[in-house]
């Protein structure tokens, strides 16, 4: 469903690209950070004034969703508007391949193509070069970021908990030293690395012992996944990260201050290791995970006060939202403890706020996340929608906005949002859709209906069933089997091309 006829009066689309507003776009991404782990999402352990503000400045929306409730379908799909699962595109491991098209459109490249300086800093996890044995550490990476539209890129190649653990700045890997070069390797320990292997010395991994799974290469005194050799001056240091990404996305604000950009800022918080510097630890009153929620918040605390330093905060769209759903034990011993029974709180904290699921899930909780997106004199100060988005949508709403045409094999599943996300449509639109993806599953929800790609005739409704605990499959069949041929054919067609007499 396209809803660009309510773009005409907003934005004058009669105008070309070139004449039109140019705002600056500052994209804020948080790391497993669920729909209730900021205070204006209901959090009561956990504080976020500087969010708090941001969601005052603008819009907070309450039925948001990424693409997918893990990280890398999720942030292929923000990035070129095509759900992860349309390419394979699974959790990927930290010597893959570049998952990104080179050769298509995605978000940084659109914005590039009209006049933006673009860069990324923070996560990464899509990929770099020719992946496994074939990328090589120790020389310019390519393909890299700059190759799919980033002018600029200070980047973790994968996650936090993943080796390698370095920096890689425009395709190099920073403080690379020629004379211990850098091996990686996600199937067998290397013979002659430095670093202890987790699960031949669980005594080497004092900081944060593994629960499960993260018990490879020991660095920091932190288990990470997979196995790693050489490289030890380059190494990041788990305490420092989230200064040392503020510090580079400070800069690039800095040097593009005169001229229109794109930054994507992927924080590594709050996902695991949770490694927040000192000055955070007990800040929250939920143990690391809050601490380290504290430390985002205080990053885009950061971002925001530049942006009124030099004056730009009216210029610049500031959106602010999370690679999927919240998770608790992910790999590590830090305190987080679930709850017995529900399996939802952990010590008296819920993640996904008043919806069931997380991080993996197919559940509304793992795609369900907090959006605030904030534009003076565009995005009403202090305003709450409940209209069903979803972050797939932002290349298609750019596209539009600028007047940039996309071909048949692009965003095929970008749908034109502007005025949900920008202008005056706050309520939840009956007649509009999105697709949710989980690992290895699919479910569709349509207004405030959803089903799951299964064989379980199940129709869920949150309009009076958060929880996803009862169906309304008997009292609502025609629905269910409308849904279900809906589903099937945005399978094969993208939300882009769905036919409009299917609906």
């Amino acid at each position: 469903m396209n809803r660009s006829f309510f773009l005409l009066p907003l934005i004058g689309a009669v105008l070309p690209a070139s004449a039109r507003e140019k705002p600056n776009v500052l994209f804020i991404i948080g790391d497993d950070v669920g729909y209730g782990d900021l205070s204006c999402y209901g959090a009561e352990k956990i504080s976020t004034p500087y969010l708090d503000r941001l969601a005052a400045r603008g819009c907070r929306f309450t039925d948001a969703h990424s693409a997918a409730a893990t990280s890398s379908p999720a942030r292929y799909a923000l990035l070129t508007g095509t759900h992860g699962f349309r390419n394979g595109i699974d959790i990927l491991p930290g010597d893959a391949a570049m998952a990104l098209p080179t050769d298509r459109i995605t978000l940084p490249r659109l914005f590039r193509q009209v006049g933006y300086r673009t860069a990324v800093v923070g996560k990464w996890h899509l990929g770099l070069g020719p992946g496994g044995r074939e990328t090589d550490w120790n020389r310019k990476i390519e393909p890299s970021p700059s190759d799919v539209g980033f002018d600029y890129s200070f980047i973790l190649p994968a996650t936090n908990d993943r080796v390698p653990c370095v920096y890689v700045e425009n395709g190099y890997v920073v403080n690379a030293d020629p004379a211990d070069p850098i091996t990686v390797d996600y199937k067998q320990p290397i013979p002659g690395s430095l670093y202890p292997v987790g699960h031949r010395n669980p005594d080497s991994m004092s900081g944060y012992p593994s629960s499960h799974g993260h018990n490879m290469s020991v660095i920091n005194g932190i288990g990470r996944i997979g196995y790693m050799k050489g490289g030890q001056k380059a190494l990041w240091k788990d305490e420092t990260i989230a200064d040392t990404l503020v510090e580079h996305a400070v800069d690039f604000i800095r040097e593009n201050r005169d001229r229109p950009f794109f930054l994507m800022f992927n924080s590594n918080d709050i996902h695991v290791p949770r490694v927040p510097h000192p000055r955070f630890r007990g800040t929250s009153d939920y143990g690391l995970r809050g601490d380290a929620m504290v430390q985002l918040d205080w990053c885009a605390g950061v971002l925001m006060d530049l942006l009124d330093e030099l004056g730009l905060t009216s210029d610049t769209i500031i959106v602010f939202s999370s690679d999927n759903g919240p998770v608790y034990d992910d790999g590590y011993r830090d305190g987080t403890t679930v709850h017995l029974f529900s399996r939802e709180t952990d010590n008296g904290h819920d993640a996904s706020g008043p919806y069931f699921g997380g991080k993996y899930d197919i559940r509304e909780g793992g795609t369900r996340v907090p959006l605030l997106i904030a534009w003076e004199n565009h995005v009403r100060a202090g305003s709450v929608s409940e209209a069903l988005v979803s972050q797939v949508d932002f290349l298609g709403t750019f596209a539009s906005y600028f007047g940039i045409p996309l071909n048949d094999n692009e965003a095929l599943d970008s749908v034109d949002s502007f005025p949900s996300f920008f202008g005056n449509h706050t309520e939840l639109d009956p007649d509009f859709f999105l697709i949710e993806e989980a690992v290895g599953k699919l479910a569709l929800r349509y207004g405030n209906r959803k089903i799951r790609d299964d064989k379980n005739r199940r129709l869920y409704g949150f309009d009076t069933d958060f929880k996803e605990r009862k169906s309304f499959y008997f009292n609502e069949k025609e629905k269910y089997w409308q849904m279900r041929k809906m589903l099937d054919e945005l399978k094969k067609t993208g939300r882009r091309f769905f036919p409009k007499k299917s609906l």
